[in-house]
């Protein structure tokens, strides 16, 4: 008698796709091929090459913020890299216009007054420079409201303004920064209970309150501009020992001007507050060159593929990805060149055993993910639907699915379904040849704020990888300590595996992965409710 599980996942099979799948079939698709898979685990293990990807993907080429040319530089050697290997149709694909580059070409900031202390800082993203050395004394400006704005008016002349946020406070961490998640944190991410929970996603009320405090922050942006302040040091969170940045002004070419502005350590950012409310003075020496670059608006994704060699499902598509862009304090270790480089070997691995896969298998390194999953929505659009209007083109029924990973660099624990429960018994499955690597969970529950959610709101199966978190939000996501030393070989060489063996089964599967039904069309484009993955916990 089939179990209750897999008569559910026949029972949703057939209210999605109104075909009654044959039930010898899918229990035969449930078996692993074992002995692909040790030749799959021996490559991984024995012959990687993930670090290697790594380490070009950091250390050469640096920080790839979206539009500036160390990303360019990072897709034309994955693009090499990936022919060298033999993959095919290898190419940066245009996905749309975006803005003005951006990087940074010097950067110094130092308390001059009441001593010299170099200070920690960085940039914000799309701001100007200072056009050579400043020094300056520093004024605190608290503004709540736009009424505050009045008390400062004809003070700031030639002043560095210091902006505190909603609180400095810093509390003492008693956890440790790194952490795996223990067999109980599993067992709860394996309960249905929340198939409809996003944790990740802010209510309403927090969303008004979020664009309220943008909309006053461009208010005080022009202000201070006209006031003729110098530039603005501003702080974020409250980690002990870390520097978390992002963007700090518009990158639309025709964005209006801002002041130069810095992102500084908490511990630095927080004495300067207290001396200046001890009327203390203060001065700082702040030197900072950035480059802009409109010459190519138009940002890439890269592409290359394993053709498929079965006459009748050649044409399908099996598709794997991660984001190639970070943000610029770092070198985007965690977030993401490891889901790049794992991705990168699994696509190397399954081409050096020469498996011959039946559908052509695809993978899309993304641009854009950090301002709003950009260029994976670009590519979705331009080659299977809108989701604004879900008018599917051709190549949208051509898609098996497509696998994620931008969790960190922690090992490969599970997979979120993304509430397609119909798949719980073949992941399953998949999964248990790596019960012994840790990875033994299927869970029901969504995860957002990455790139499968691009594929999923158009109703392709978009999956994404349930990660050990490691110290990724505790130290590294968005942070200056963002580096290849974050990152352990072991649990990438394991993810490698993993997704390799994912990946083959798919493009061998008899059918296409299960869909959901058809998502609404939306009234217009879903907006990211944060600066990047925030995976569902």
């Amino acid at each position: 008698m089939p179990s209750f599980r897999l008569l559910k996942s026949v029972f949703l099979f057939s209210l999605c796709s109104g075909f009654y799948p044959n039930l010898e079939i899918l229990a035969q698709q449930e078996k692993p091929d074992f002995f692909t898979i040790s030749k799959i685990k021996d490559i991984a293990f024995n012959h990687s090459h993930v670090m290697d990807n790594l380490f070009n993907l950091t250390d050469v080429c640096g920080p790839r913020l979206t539009g500036s040319s160390n990303l360019k530089n990072a897709q034309e050697w994955a693009c090499k890299q990936m022919k060298d290997w033999g993959l095919v149709n290898v190419n940066r694909e245009a996905w749309g216009g975006f803005g003005k580059g951006w990087e940074i070409q010097k950067s110094y900031i130092a308390m001059t007054q009441p001593y010299y202390q170099e200070l920690v800082a960085v940039p914000k993203a799309w701001t100007p420079g200072t056009n050579g050395l400043v020094s300056a004394s520093v004024v605190l400006v608290r503004i709540e409201s736009e009424s505050d704005m009045d008390k400062y008016k004809g003070q700031l002349k030639g002043k560095i303004i210091v902006l505190p946020g909603t609180t400095t406070e810093m509390k003492l961490g008693l956890k440790p920064d790194a952490t795996r998640y223990t067999e109980e944190e599993l067992q709860n991410l394996y309960k249905d209970k929340s198939l409809d929970e996003k944790s990740d996603e802010r209510s309403p009320a927090d969303i008004e309150k979020l664009k309220a405090a943008r909309k006053l922050r461009m208010k005080v942006n022009i202000f201070l501009s006209d006031e003729n302040a110098l530039a603005v040091i501003s702080g974020r969170g409250n980690t002990m020992g870390t520097l978390f940045t992002t963007n700090g002004a518009s990158y639309a070419v025709a964005a209006k001007p801002v002041l130069p502005e810095m992102e500084m350590s908490p511990e630095h950012f927080n004495r300067i507050i207290r001396l200046l409310d001890a009327k203390k003075d203060v001065h700082l020496d702040m030197e900072i060159a950035t480059k802009f670059s409109e010459q190519d608006t138009l940002q890439y994704n890269v592409v290359a593929e394993i053709p498929g060699t079965d006459n009748v499902l050649k044409n399908e598509l099996v598709i794997i990805g991660a984001h190639m862009d970070s943000w610029h304090s770092a070198t985007g270790a965690t977030d993401n060149a490891a889901g790049c480089a794992v991705m990168m070997e699994a696509m190397r691995i399954l081409d050096t055993l020469m498996l011959k896969p039946r559908r052509t298998i695809r993978i899309v390194l993304w641009s854009g993910e950090e301002q709003g999953l950009l260029g994976s929505k670009g590519y979705v659009k331009n080659h299977f639907a809108d989701p604004v209007t879900m008018q599917l083109k051709p190549e949208h029924a051509k898609v098996s699915a497509y696998y994620n990973l931008d969790n960190g660099g922690g090992k490969i624990r599970g997979i979120y379904l993304q509430g397609n429960d119909a798949m719980r018994p073949l992941f399953e499955s998949w999964l248990n040849p790596f019960h012994d690597l840790g990875a033994t969970t299927v869970t029901t529950r969504s995860t957002g704020s990455t790139d499968h959610i691009a594929f999923d709101e158009v109703g392709i199966p978009g999956f994404q990888f349930i990660q050990d978190p490691m110290d990724y939000f505790s130290r590294t996501h968005h942070s200056d300590l963002d580096t290849y030393d974050r990152l352990q070989k072991a649990d990438l060489m394991q993810a490698s595996a993993i997704i390799a063996s994912f990946v083959y089964a798919t493009a061998m599967s008899e059918q296409k992965i299960i869909r959901k039904p058809l998502p609404q069309a939306k009234p217009k484009p879903i907006e990211k409710t944060g600066n990047g993955t925030v995976p569902a916990r």
